[in-house]
């Protein structure tokens, strides 16, 4: 045995190593950090996520940066000769040996270069048992190489970002801030000497690292406490080491674009998103505060999404409020719920383009009783009053509920869920008849990203595309035109008019802003979700507040719940830049009317054509209405009369040669007396229209085929 020790250190000693070692260069740039790193859109780090679960590397850190005391605790305990040697210490080869022959196999003879070798070189790793012969042999060749085109500086700073410390603690810089919490360069001497102690055996258990790390130390010609010492390096590797990021600001984001795509390839880090760092990071502590304000109301959950009007580009997206929620990892971006009344704009934005109705266009909020499958529904306004006769204009802004289900009567709800698709909702149901009379409400699930999006739809004159996150415009940018630019501009005006939503909110509320800005507030059924979503003329902002588990909140309100954190986010973004109104599409024109139990004409908004045609006119009521057949009447034709002597007839009232008859999109009689109508099984849509086009009723029925009548 003593002989073939001999020979490996004769042949070791007389063999050459002419080739070169792969550039330390080429090393630094093949490392690849365990977290992948979000950056915002001016390059600083937003979120720092882990994508490998094998091992924690975390960023590269240059020899500079890293203690003094640590790297001559390192050289002491690994390689005291590691600037005179030129990758083998043959002296300590032959300490080692002549240990082995004593029978004290616990000291080896590795240098840094030949433990370099062995981590950049997988074949030379050492598993369950210790290296052969070969693969020593091999190791020193590596060393050698390295040792012919590298510099000790370069060595040193590859071997500590690539050596494990403890467990899954790969690089200085995880061991430095998973154990102590602290960067490399401000390690004390008794931590150097702990993680120094962690290289000859990084999962050895407290009380031999302790001692090791004294002898290391003493060893320095250090005065040591060693009994303090163990206590406290027990305090350190208690528990678990998770090295805390270096930014953790978009959660949901990072886990959108920082994860392998379905072909798993892997992330390049990092990744620059559109995302504003001091505008997320002021989001997320105005998203907290309200909820801290109102968390005695049963209020846990909250979601945040700042959109640029112009570009798409998201500034700011906050899926949850973190150790405040009651489900931090769930995306409130992205979850699905009940809309309220933050979907009425796109119903009167609907009814406005159709030239159903104008924003003078006077409508009953009474109380209405309709026919539906499960019984009668009857619809109430967010105070339970009713204001009687009123204009679209204050119906939409402010909020009435009764005035949006008639509307939703006028323009069909089939063709508003088609509308509502164009504008970006998803997972709709194909028809209106699945939502009923209730879809004026919101009862359709939305998500906030989709919901922000539709009002940058109107922020944009009706022109639609989608949102990124990726500024480099990995994102799609499909384009299309969804509503006309004179419909855009009526609700956008609308919206933004605080005289119209006073009749609710008042004159002073969240929605004022000092500057030009439309918003809209919604709450669903049993204050489950809270809305506030406007935009500005550069900016939309979307508020979402409420319990990702369903439970209803207490007496919240969009104008006390969600609405203040939009204003605050709103101001905040406007805090230097002005927004200015709208501009006039020129298809808009204006007109001077006066609404029923008006003391004084007013100027009125008008898609051209749909404007009166005598100055300071009384806009009437519409009085006329349909007296037959009633909103969701279901007819079954009778098996024992011939079909062709079965008829329906349309009633109006009152009987006028002036008013007709419109069934499913074609005239089919004037309205002066009954119109006598063969069924034809299937739904079907009647309104009655006057000399102007203008719907003055409309409602919805179903005649059954012959084969279910009973």
């Amino acid at each position: 045995m003593k002989s073939l020790w001999w020979a490996v250190l004769l042949y070791l000693t007389v063999s050459t190593h002419s080739y070169a070692a792969t550039p330390f260069q080429e090393i630094k740039e093949a490392y690849q950090e365990s977290d992948a790193v979000l950056v915002d859109r001016d390059g600083e780090v937003i979120h720092q996520l882990r994508v490998d679960p094998l091992a924690r590397r975390l960023d590269w850190i240059s020899l500079k940066d890293i203690s003094p005391t640590l790297l001559s605790a390192i050289i002491f305990a690994e390689d005291r000769r590691f600037y005179q040697h030129h990758g083998v210490d043959w002296l300590a080869v032959c300490a080692a040996l002549l240990n082995k022959l004593a029978g004290d196999g616990h000291r080896g003879g590795s240098t840094l270069s030949m433990q370099l070798a062995s981590i950049l070189n997988k074949d030379l790793r050492i598993g369950r048992s210790r290296r052969s012969l070969g693969q020593k042999w091999t190791q020193v060749q590596e060393a050698w190489k390295i040792e012919d085109t590298w510099s000790k500086a370069e060595i040193l700073e590859a071997y500590l970002n690539l050596v494990t410390f403890r467990g899954e603690l790969q690089g200085i810089a995880s061991a430095s801030r998973g154990i102590f919490g602290k960067e490399p360069h401000g390690l004390m001497d008794w931590e150097a000497w702990v993680l120094a102690s962690l290289l000859r055996s990084p999962n050895a258990s407290i009380e031999k690292v302790a001692e090791r790390a004294c002898s290391l130390g003493k060893g320095q010609k250090l005065q040591i406490d060693c009994v303090h010492l163990a206590s406290t390096v027990r305090r350190a590797l208690s528990g678990p080491h998770v090295p805390q990021p270096r930014a953790a600001l978009a959660p949901h984001v990072a886990l959108r674009l920082l994860r392998p795509n379905e072909s798993q390839e892997e992330v390049r880090s990092p990744v620059r998103s559109t995302l504003d760092r001091r505008l997320q990071s002021f989001a997320i502590e105005v998203l907290r505060q309200q909820l801290l304000w109102i968390r005695t109301q049963n209020v846990r959950d909250g979601a945040v999404l700042v959109v640029d009007n112009k570009s798409g580009e998201v500034l700011a997206y906050v899926g949850s409020t973190g150790d405040l929620s009651s489900a931090r990892y769930v995306d409130g971006v992205l979850a699905r719920r009940q809309a309220g009344s933050t979907l009425k704009p796109f119903l009167y934005a609907l009814a406005f383009d159709s030239r159903i109705l104008t924003p003078a266009s006077v409508l009953k909020d009474t109380p209405l009783d309709l026919l539906v499958p499960t019984g009668i529904y009857r619809p109430r306004n967010y105070d339970g009053q009713f204001r009687g006769l009123v204009a679209a204009r204050t119906a939409l802004a402010s909020s009435l509920n009764i005035p949006a289900v008639k509307t939703l009567e006028l323009v069909g709800a089939d063709n508003f869920v088609s509308f509502l698709r164009r504008l970006g909702f998803a997972d709709l149901q194909e028809t209106g008849e699945f939502y009923g009379p209730s879809l004026a409400l919101g009862s359709a699930d939305v998500t906030l990203w989709e919901l922000v999006n539709a009002y940058r739809t109107l922020a944009n004159a009706g022109q639609w595309t989608e949102l990124k996150l990726i500024p480099d415009g990995r994102s799609q940018t499909s384009s299309r035109r969804v509503l006309s630019r004179e419909a855009a501009f009526l609700v956008s005006h609308i919206l933004s008019d605080r005289g119209a939503r006073s009749e609710t909110f008042g004159f002073e509320n969240p929605l004022s802003s000092r500057f030009w800005s439309a918003a809209k507030t919604g709450t669903s059924k049993d204050m489950r979700d809270n809305w506030c979503v406007g935009y500005s003329s550069r900016y939309t902002v979307g508020v979402w507040i409420g319990n990702f588990s369903g439970d209803p909140m207490w007496n919240v309100s969009g104008v006390t719940g969600a609405a203040p954190a939009w204003s605050e986010i709103m101001n905040w973004l406007h805090r230097e830049d002005p927004s200015e109104p709208k501009q006039t599409p020129t298809g808009v024109v204006t007109k001077k009317i006066r609404l029923p139990l008006a003391e004084a004409a007013q100027t009125e908004w008008f898609i051209k054509g749909t404007e009166p045609n005598v100055t300071d006119t009384l806009i009437q009521h519409p009085s006329s209405r349909i007296l037959y057949p009633v909103a969701g009447t279901v007819i079954a034709p009778d098996p024992d009369i011939p079909e062709d002597q079965q008829r329906l007839f349309f009633e109006a009232e009152p009987r006028s040669e002036h008013l007709r008859w419109i069934l499913n999109g074609v005239e089919v009689g004037p309205a002066g007396y009954l119109v006598m109508w063969k069924p034809h099984p299937g739904n079907h849509t009647l309104s009655l229209v006057d000399g102007n086009e203008l719907v003055l009723d409309s409602l919805q029925f179903r005649v059954r085929g012959a084969e279910h009548a009973d």
